[in-house]
């Protein structure tokens, strides 16, 4: 690891300066390293077009993140040229994913490879000090077996299921109880010792897939998330859309019957009263007490009947739900992921009928609707590409 790091909580240059323009494209020439990863040679004249930037410019920056050890030059053969690769030891990130009942660590390079995955369970009650102490512990154990330090680790994404406002305040979640009105950032900062970004597991999940999964290629997209809730991630001319206060996505809490069950946030009728894993079990609790997710998907595989009506019946409301997003964005893709995914068409033919029934003909049509390619990892990989995304890998200094 080199001997100096860039203080990544130091202030952003001005906007405008020379030296934020020098920083977003030495950013777009990293983001150009990532996407090619580390074992596909690129050249400096492959990145200046893909990035659209001068080829001095990118000589320049090139010669900048090699001087500093955040690079590595290999010279090709013919008329490749010189090739480029972020080096393996610029430097770490790390990704940490809350969910009902898991908290799940991930460690990563700056190449935006995943190096070591640790998942464990935990109390579904459990209150924020506990949940960042067992991240902390994971995070540790990770970088131990990796021969790391943790001041290796760059930055950190964490992922929560809960609505985040702009100030990193934890709003109101049944999921996450002891950790409403908590900012979030600040105590995950203080106990792991690093810069912490924070957001959304849905919208982590739907930035994933997006670019490592089912979502590639879908500048417009629609990740719907259904495990324990149903929260969506928003893909809009490919940047994650979170609303004025954090709160876009949150599907789960569309009505789709105003005198139908009550829901966790007080109303009645909330799309996650008709899917989700809380209403699964509770369905199926006659004919199959106790059940995991996994457990009624195998029912339902094997022809259960009930399980079977229940993966319908929730998709078809699932789709309806999709439907009303569908029609406000016009995505080209809706992803379905999350527990009660793990079923597949099972539950995905039923949303694709739903969606044919309640989105406009021109919009059901042209919307795909797929299973997620990441699974359970999802919103972990997405925190890690949040944390690579907030990380400048050398200063920027004004002048030419």
């Amino acid at each position: 690891m080199p001997a100096e790091r860039p203080d990544a909580s130091a202030a952003p240059p001005a906007p405008g300066s020379t030296s934020s323009l020098r920083s977003a494209n030495q950013r777009r020439v990293i983001q150009e390293l990532q996407r090619q990863r580390t074992e596909t040679p690129v050249t400096q004249a492959d990145i200046a077009r893909a990035t659209q930037l001068a080829p001095a410019t990118v000589s320049n920056i090139v010669r900048e993140l090699l001087t500093a050890g955040m690079v590595e030059t290999t010279v090709g053969s013919g008329r490749r040229g010189t090739a480029v690769r972020i080096a393996r030891g610029a430097g770490l990130v790390a990704g940490v994913d809350f969910g009902h009942r898991h908290v799940r660590v991930a460690v990563g390079d700056l190449a935006g490879q995943i190096l070591s995955v640790e998942r464990e369970e935990i109390a579904q009650d459990h209150v924020y000090t506990d949940g960042l102490d067992r991240a902390v512990t994971l995070l540790h154990r990770l970088l131990e077996d990796l021969a790391a330090d943790p001041f290796d680790v760059l930055n950190i994404g964490l992922g929560l299921p809960a609505p985040i406002t702009e100030d990193d305040l934890v709003m109101s979640s049944a999921i996450l109880p002891g950790w409403v009105g908590v900012n979030a950032r600040a105590e995950a900062a203080e106990r792991l010792g690093r810069p912490v970004h924070i957001d959304n597991d849905a919208n982590l999940g739907a930035l994933a897939e997006h670019r490592r999964g089912a979502g590639q290629g879908h500048p417009n997209l629609v990740f719907v998330k259904v495990s324990s809730g149903v929260g969506a991630g928003l893909i809009i001319g490919g940047e994650v859309f979170r609303g004025s206060n954090g709160t876009a996505g949150e599907i789960g809490h569309l009505t789709i019957d105003e005198q139908g069950p009550f829901c966790r946030c007080g109303s009645r009728g909330c799309l996650e009263t008709y899917a989700s894993v809380g209403m699964a079990q509770e369905v199926l609790a006659g004919q199959l007490p106790g059940a995991s997710m996994e457990e009624i998907v195998d029912a339902a595989q094997n022809g259960n009947v009930s399980a079977l009506r229940m993966f319908e019946d929730a998709g078809l409301h699932l789709g309806w739900g999709v439907a009303m997003l569908a029609n406000l964005i016009n995505p080209s893709a809706v992803v379905v992921g999350g527990d009660m995914a793990r079923a597949g068409d099972l539950l995905l033919d039923p949303v694709r009928i739903g969606l044919r029934r309640h989105a406009l003909a021109s919009v059901s049509a042209t919307t795909v609707v797929t299973p997620a390619q990441l699974g359970a990892r999802a919103s972990v990989i997405g925190a890690l590409l949040l944390a690579l995304d907030r990380t400048e890998l050398v200063p920027v200094h004004g002048g030419s």
